[in-house]
């Protein structure tokens, strides 16, 4: 495939009606200009024939509840990252590339998975070990390069027509989405997650697939070969009498080790990637999407588990704000009442699991208006939780976050914190510190005495500043201009009075009204 067929007039068309369309359901319109959105399924069918970078970017999307309808949030939430796999004459090139002579006793040609990044092949190195041998789709860099760039110069186009703080959450998912992705592409970098994961949650109780390191390179990833039933095949796995409730608790363990303790997570547990061996084992595959949670943002998701635990609303309306889910500057009392009748919906055990999602869909229309973010840390955080609250409503009737995965949370926030220790540990590690602390309290008391002391804003604080400035001097500039364009006119030609007089009141109304 040649990299013009990446800027082809009909793709680039395509991705013009599927953004443009998302623009508009985000901002609740009917119509812009000439145009009107697609349908629900017209918009699946044009995403999934864009393949890899569009699929994947709808399904990070279909985490916002606030951004689309009911009816595009269930077909987004449908869509399912398969394409066809290569031709036999592609797929034979990728593997000559990768291996210069054949490592296998037995290579089957028929993949048994094939997603948008690459496919997957059965393979045996003897008689007896068989692996899995993920090959890389062919020319998939270079598409997802292409979009990349197609989607940030139509990003740029759009960008006028929303608000403050809707224009940085989209500007946030694609900046994410496009970094994510484009790791995402490297097996190098999958086979790097998956060894650190392997050592890193030795102890959680689920099963990694084992790295062939020395046959993999960046178009080929060789692993051993796992198998066990999807984690939503329901009558799979209750037909080999597996509980399956305690999955669903070391799932929700496992990631509150991810999320909470250690800062690095499988970001798509979709079922495909979810196995259940016959020993009632869970496995985990596919670590293409892997991210790191950074310490501010852990510590925010700590503080809204506790506050939500214990119903401070206005404690857990500022870890959103710390977080960066909610603007630093929004109004405190009306945020809190808005989360106290979220919660009050999902502890509702009178309600099942369509009636909570309606009322859900009710609150947060009354509240589209409120200045909601979605920061890049928080995107794939979302995703997560919701798969892994999909996965629980398979099994558990009216499974919600709140009832279901809130009090395991709730019992490990020691543990994120670091107090899974003794208390002598505990009591030793703070005599360690003891001389850095004195000291810093030491360099603190000499700054204040030489009135030499700094306060470090936060990024939070400093986009509101960044934003209340240019709400103050755009009005003023753009008043300016107006009125030197007046007198140039004047200058140029005083046949152009009446030009003149006009820029002149234009400017002079833009620095009166200024709202």
């Amino acid at each position: 495939m040649r990299t013009i067929a990446f800027y082809s007039p009909l793709r680039v068309w395509y991705v013009f009606k599927v953004l443009l369309t998302l623009y508009m359901l985000i901002r609740k319109r009917e119509r812009f200009l000439l145009f009107s959105p697609l349908s629900a399924p017209k918009l699946v069918q044009t995403i999934s024939r864009l393949g890899a970078t569009f699929i994947k970017l709808a399904q990070v999307l279909a985490t916002r509840n606030d951004f689309f309808p009911p009816e595009y949030l269930h077909v987004l939430k449908t869509l399912h990252d398969e394409l066809p796999a290569m031709k036999q004459k592609e797929m034979q090139e990728i593997f000559d590339r990768a291996f210069e002579t054949n490592p296998f006793y037995r290579f089957e040609t028929r993949p048994i998975a094939s997603a948008s990044i690459g496919q997957v092949h059965e393979a045996w190195l003897d008689e007896h070990t068989k692996v899995a041998v993920k090959l890389r789709r062919k020319g998939i860099q270079k598409q997802v390069k292409a979009d990349i760039r197609i989607l940030t110069a139509f990003n740029a186009l759009f960008r006028p027509l929303f608000s403050h703080y809707t224009k940085h959450s989209i500007e946030a998912v694609i900046a994410e989405f496009g970094s994510m992705i484009q790791k995402e592409v490297s097996l190098n970098q999958e086979r790097a997650n998956l060894i650190k994961f392997s050592q890193m949650y030795a102890d959680q109780n689920v099963r990694f697939p084992l790295v062939y390191e020395t046959l993999c390179c960046d178009d080929a990833l060789v692993m051993s070969y796992e198998e066990g039933f999807r984690f939503d095949d329901k009558a799979a796995i209750e037909a080999a009498h597996i509980d399956i409730k305690p999955l669903i608790e070391t799932l929700v363990r496992f990631y509150t080790e991810q999320m909470l303790v250690k800062g690095f997570f499988h970001a798509d547990p979709h079922p495909g990637n979810l196995l259940v061996s016959k020993e009632g084992e869970l496995i985990l595959l596919d670590f293409g999407m892997v991210k790191r949670v950074p310490n501010e943002t852990r510590i925010a998701i700590i503080e809204m588990l506790k506050a939500a635990n214990e119903r401070d609303y206005e404690r857990y309306v500022s870890a959103s704000k710390r977080m960066g889910t909610v603007a630093y500057d929004a109004p405190l009392g009306e945020l809190a009442e808005f989360t106290e009748r979220m919660f009050d919906i999902f502890e509702n055990d009178a309600l099942d699991s369509s009636s909570m999602q309606e009322l859900a869909f009710e609150v947060l229309e009354q509240t589209k208006n409120l200045p909601f973010k979605l920061p890049q840390e928080a995107i794939y955080i979302l995703r997560v939780s919701a798969i892994i609250e999909g996965l629980g409503i398979t099994y558990i009737e009216n499974f919600n976050g709140i009832k279901d995965i809130l009090p395991i949370l709730q019992q490990n926030i020691p543990r994120a914190l670091g107090a899974d220790k003794s208390i002598v540990e505990s009591i030793k590690a703070e005599f360690k510190s003891l001389p850095m602390d004195l000291r810093a309290f030491k360099t603190a008391l000499y700054r204040i005495s030489e009135e030499n002391l700094s306060v470090e804003l936060s990024k939070p604080q400093l986009d509101v500043l960044k934003k209340s400035l240019q709400e103050t001097l755009s009005p003023i500039i753009t008043g300016m201009v107006l009125l030197f364009s007046a007198l140039f006119v004047l200058v140029l030609d005083r046949t152009y009075e009446p030009v003149a007089l006009v820029l002149f009141g234009m400017g002079l109304l833009r620095l009166v009204f200024r709202k």
